[in-house]
């Protein structure tokens, strides 16, 4: 009886220390992949739930490709539907103009707020074919078309509506007190997405040259995440050609000098009008009140003589930023304002390298804590 009852007791043991072994195993495991989980997030930065949100409106990286959403058709609406949702279109409703004429804000029966241009013009085919194709492009950073109406004489496009409007009424001091202060990293964020949205339009199967861009074309959210608008607007005006200047905008500060001269826009003439867009976050101030019309032609050798004083960087950010993130900055706007369009870079690598500038501030900012950020006159940026 004995070597039964010692066998069971055996057979008991070690069934005793397998169990023991596989908890052990288990917690091994659990703690691992909870180790992996936390690595993760660190990578990702949604371990701090603050830089999380930073990130999320800045948009970490521009190798990665924004999704667009299902395409859309784009809706045709009836002229009595605008009426209703402008108020018949009252004074009250306007809320910009622009070159294709005024803007309202409008409410559509279904609650969504959208913005209308409006203009005199009979009713053609091939606006509605242009509009079908613009309505197509769904971006993060591009204001979306709706849609369009062609009734009554007139032509009217139906654009998403972005309640903070353009960057101009927060950036530029009108002496009105606007109680909005954009700060360095928050000037960075509005260039990244908006280097974003141009970097779409040139990077589509046909790619699409903006021909109009400048800072008023760059609208905010609530949220204020930047979104370039009127997108395609000059083939709208014109249509749908790319025969050149004559079909765009007379010339303005934010044109690209070699437009005039090889009669020709080109991805390469978008990326100047980012230089000037980039210059007017630096300065706070519009381009063309910064110099005599003469100096326009060769705006990036005028920045190069004037940005030895510190009164061209808008005093109104302080030490929101660090003397290497305003160098690098202002360096990136002479390469995109370089008179040749050669040596001009592409916009993905101005969003890579906005993404970059920014991603600095942000972690010289928490090593060092807000409002200690070293801050260098701007006659000090070009000495080294």
């Amino acid at each position: 009886m004995s070597l039964p009852i010692a066998l069971v007791i055996g057979i008991a043991a070690g069934g005793a220390t397998l169990l023991a072994a596989a908890a052990v195993l288990l917690a091994l495991w659990c703690a691992a992949r909870c180790r992996a989980r936390r690595n993760r997030n660190s990578d990702t930065g949604s371990s701090d739930p603050s830089t999380l949100v930073e990130w999320g409106k800045a948009g970490r990286s521009s190798l990665v490709p924004e999704p667009e959403t299902e395409q859309l058709v784009a809706r045709q609406f009836s002229l009595e539907e605008l009426v209703q949702a402008t108020k018949n279109f009252s004074d009250a409703n306007i809320v910009g103009a622009g070159s294709f004429g005024l803007v309202y804000m409008g409410l559509l029966l279904d609650g969504t707020v959208v913005a209308i241009k409006r203009r005199v013009g009979a009713a053609r085919q091939e606006f509605a074919d242009e509009v079908r194709l613009l309505s197509e492009i769904r971006h993060r950073n591009i204001v979306t078309l709706i849609g369009y109406c062609q009734e009554g004489g007139l032509q009217m496009l139906v654009y998403e509506y972005l309640p903070n409007g353009s960057v101009c009424g927060h950036l530029y001091d009108s002496g009105k007190g606007s109680t909005t202060r954009l700060e360095f990293k928050q000037r960075l964020s509005i260039a990244i997405g908006a280097a974003k949205g141009l970097n779409h339009l040139h990077s589509r199967d046909a790619p699409l040259i903006h021909k109009n861009f400048k800072t008023n074309n760059v609208l905010v959210d609530e949220n204020f995440i930047a979104k370039v608008a009127d997108a395609g607007l000059v083939r709208l005006l014109r249509g749908s050609d790319d025969a050149g200047p004559s079909h765009g905008f007379s010339s303005s500060v934010y044109q690209d000098p070699e437009v005039q001269s090889v009669a020709q826009f080109s991805e390469s003439s978008d990326v100047y009008s980012f230089g000037v867009f980039l210059l007017e976050l630096i300065t706070g101030r519009e381009a063309a009140s910064l110099m005599p019309p003469e100096s326009r032609e060769y705006l990036a050798h005028w920045m190069e003589a004037h940005f030895s004083s510190n009164e061209l960087i808008d005093p109104r950010l302080g030490g929101s930023f660090t003397s290497e993130g305003m160098k690098e900055l202002v360096g990136l706007a002479f390469q995109c304002l370089n008179p040749s369009s050669r040596r001009r870079p592409r916009m993905r690598l101005v969003a890579t390298e906005l993404d970059r500038i920014l991603e600095t501030e942000m972690s010289m900012t928490t090593f060092m804590g807000d409002g200690t950020a070293i801050v260098t006159l701007g006659s000090q940026l070009f000495t080294s």
